[in-house]
């Protein structure tokens, strides 16, 4: 009876250390296999390798900021400074500038509540590259913002002005990228035009359905900005986990296959919110997915499904004229895998 009281209590006292480690953990299943950490570490840097290429041969080609080959790139570079890795310091400088410099050359259009193109998704991105790559508010970065709280002002959410899936034409994505702007960059005096504009997105959260992986991984990172309850956010978490696949990844919708794009994104937005353990078989499924799925050259490659609006050129990245989405994917496969590495794998 004593043995049997003790294993008890040992057991309460684990589920209790759990909780307080996973507060919003939906799923306990471990893994048997836990996947080597140096493989992971690996990919990285193979990976890193390439989004730096890629995004110096954008800077090279073009004066613009682009979403998949600064923004992504950028958010990846940071991240793995941040765990130590070895980084291309005069790159990573190099795309913050470039990323400011393509929002100061709108500066007064995004005042007037213009923008520039792109819309939402480009002041949206950059301003989330900004942070990322350290930059504090100033003068432009609450023009942009002021862009953002004027811009469809008439709507309870954002929309894209493009149609470019997955990364550029879900409002879910758009919705999310303005928000977390406005929550970093936002200044007093507009704290409380925020403070509407994010009670009407809550209100449009909550009657929204999400149509593809895009939508709900973004509804899911949108529920958690704005720190909504704990069971809508778990069950917006249980609903994207259902949708792993049986090679341990994930699609983008219903007629595709898994790809590097959104399976690395739903691994984020579940270790970004903790509703997964990075030694649970979801994650590590999704890890191997990841792991297995790398070409040699360090990159992921994944199928355009854009059609396109501008004149083609090369940046450095493989896949020729699936380049862009491909650097996006990789982007979102390579923060997995440092998520992966920060949550106790290395």
């Amino acid at each position: 009876m004593v043995h049997l009281i003790l294993r008890s209590t040992i057991i309460t006292c684990l589920a209790v250390c759990f909780v307080a480690a996973y507060p919003c953990a939906v799923t306990a299943e471990s893994a048997t296999d836990r996947i080597d950490p140096q493989r992971v570490r690996t990919a990285i840097e193979k990976s890193l390798k390439r989004l730096e290429l890629a995004s110096a041969g954008s800077a090279d080609e073009r004066t613009c900021f682009t979403c998949h080959n600064q923004a992504m790139p950028i958010l990846v570079i940071a991240e793995a400074q941040r765990q130590g890795f070895k980084v291309d310091q005069y790159n990573l400088k190099r795309q913050v500038e470039h990323t400011y410099k393509h929002l100061e050359r709108g500066k007064k259009n995004y005042l007037e509540g213009k923008g520039q193109g792109g819309k939402v998704d480009t002041a949206g991105y950059a301003l989330w590259a900004l942070a990322a790559g350290g930059r504090t508010a100033d003068e432009l970065t609450t023009a942009v913002v002021e862009f953002l709280l004027k811009y469809q002002s008439d709507r309870d959410h954002w929309r894209s002005s493009s149609q470019r899936p997955p990364s550029e034409a879900s409002p879910f994505t758009s919705s999310f990228v303005a928000l977390r702007a406005m929550r970093h960059f936002g200044t007093d005096t507009q704290k409380e035009r925020i403070r509407k504009r994010e009670q009407q997105l809550v209100n449009w959260l909550a009657a929204a359905k999400p149509k593809d992986t895009e939508d709900q991984v973004f509804r899911l990172r949108a529920w958690q900005i704005l720190d909504c309850d704990k069971q809508r956010l778990q069950a917006a978490a249980k609903e994207l986990i259902a949708e792993q696949q049986d090679d341990g990844g994930w699609r983008q919708n219903g007629e595709l296959t898994s790809d590097a794009y959104a399976t690395g994104s739903v691994l984020v937005a579940l270790r970004t919110g903790r509703f997964v353990g990075a030694d649970e078989a979801i994650f590590q499924r999704g890890t191997a997915f990841l792991l297995d799925t790398q070409q040699e050259d360090g990159s992921w490659h994944v199928v355009s499904r854009s059609k396109p609006f501008q004149t083609y050129y090369e940046t450095g990245f493989p896949h020729e004229k699936d380049q862009f989405i491909s650097c996006s994917a990789s982007s979102w496969a390579s923060l997995a895998l440092l998520h992966a590495l920060s949550a106790g794998t290395r």
